[in-house]
């Protein structure tokens, strides 16, 4: 068992604790609660081996979570031998799978430890108008297996600049936001077919023939049964109304990735209850449809009532600035307590694992932040990371990484 005592608590659910305390037991958290003289005696009566943590002085929280990056899939320091992340050969991969390409011993899931990121939803880029499925991981584990949250959480889908340029110099479809949007069509309707010829073979297997297996229709239909979201990378305002538009057309559950304009249209946004996952904001205006990217964005949708989520999109910004990127958008005026949100309970809870990650609450996993300061104070360090209970990194410089 461990025991976490005497932190500022940021539980991220709701109620704070000055001087508080967390019990940990087989990866789980068993009670997280004010300290006081009768809880240390408590505690005291303890007949298991207990490890104790005194965080006098410090903030505790729960493990930071990147909603959206590609960490594993683009190696560190390494090329093309090491990029895995687009399949730029056909712009319809939905069936490809981030587990597949992911390198978990890659020094990025090391940095992410050490700065408090203990969840991360990473998967596929944006090269492919649908470029295969997210999976959630932690950031420590001898294999991929062991690190999976949950295996598919969504199904990347493309707009815009991206797919337009691959498969133009490719001079194959899409080359036009049209084609984008009618392969997209296509697609689901291909699915919708195939889902319908199975449900029809289930239910009467004596009269129906069953469809001849297809892996890509296959990973569409759990998107049309609304089983898991489509994460729509958009960045224009008219790009991120397309993603509405075919979802509602398709009964699709969605959330908008990068959201770089989404501060021109928040009030649609809100309209639809159409949550964001914005970022990153600490980075260059690469492209054309990045001219309007504000480290405002995450503030103003948040204050407009959208649920915002914000990501480092690694790497384009290095998984280890994930607070950075939060603080950034304090400065520019998001609420500071809708920041912390952003990086930990949104951040699970737009990507459909906020059952078990993202807050510090009776029977989550054990995945907490020990800072030595406010996490958006410039020079806070983190001076230990635990994961599912384990001490994975501590600032002493025994790394268990």
């Amino acid at each position: 068992m461990l025991l976490i005592k005497n932190g500022k608590l940021l539980t991220m659910s709701g109620t704070d604790y000055d001087i508080g305390y967390i019990l940990v037991g087989e990866g789980k958290i068993i009670e997280v609660g004010e300290m006081t003289s009768a809880i240390e005696k408590k505690f005291a009566k303890i007949k298991k081996p207990l490890t104790v943590l005194d965080a006098e002085g410090k903030y505790i929280l729960p493990g930071l979570v990147d909603a959206h990056c590609h960490v594993g899939m683009w190696g560190d320091s390494v090329g093309f031998e090491g990029e895995d992340g687009n399949e730029m050969t056909d712009p319809i991969m939905p069936h490809l799978k981030a587990v597949d390409g992911i390198y978990h011993m890659d020094r990025a899931f090391t940095e992410a430890v050490q700065n408090g990121v203990t969840t991360v939803v990473t998967g596929p880029g944006s090269a492919n108008v649908i470029g295969g499925q997210f999976v959630a991981l932690k950031t420590f584990g001898r294999r991929i297996e062991e690190m999976v949250v949950k295996d598919p959480v969504a199904v990347k889908i493309a707009f815009g600049e991206n797919p337009k340029t691959v498969y133009n110099e490719r001079k194959q479809t899409p080359t036009t936001r049209m084609a984008t949007a009618a392969l997209l069509r296509e697609s689901f309707e291909r699915a919708k077919e195939y889902k319908e010829l199975l449900e029809k073979y289930q239910n009467e297997p004596e009269e129906n023939d069953k469809p001849d297996y297809d892996i890509k229709l296959e990973a569409l239909v759990k998107v049309l049964k609304r089983e898991i979201p489509l994460k729509a990378h958009a960045h224009r305002a008219d790009d991120i109304l397309t993603a509405i538009r075919i979802a509602k057309e398709f009964n699709l559950r969605l959330t908008i990735e990068h959201c770089t304009e989404g501060h021109l249209i928040c009030d649609i946004l809100v309209d639809e209850g159409i949550p964001a996952i914005v970022g990153p904001s600490l980075t260059d205006r690469s492209k054309v449809e990045l001219r309007n990217l504000s480290l405002k964005t995450p503030g103003i949708l948040a204050k407009a009532g959208v649920k915002t989520a914000i990501m480092t999109d690694h790497p384009c910004t290095p998984i280890q600035y994930l607070t950075l990127c939060a603080a950034m958008a304090v400065r520019e005026g998001m609420d500071e307590q809708e920041a912390l949100k952003a990086i930990t309970i949104n951040a699970a809870e737009l990507t459909e694992i906020g059952d078990r990650v993202g807050s510090l609450e009776k029977g989550k996993d054990a995945d907490i932040v020990i800072f030595d300061g406010h996490p958006f104070e410039f020079r806070t360090r983190v001076v230990t990371t635990i994961i599912n209970g384990k001490i994975v990194y501590e600032r002493d410089g025994n790394e268990r990484v």
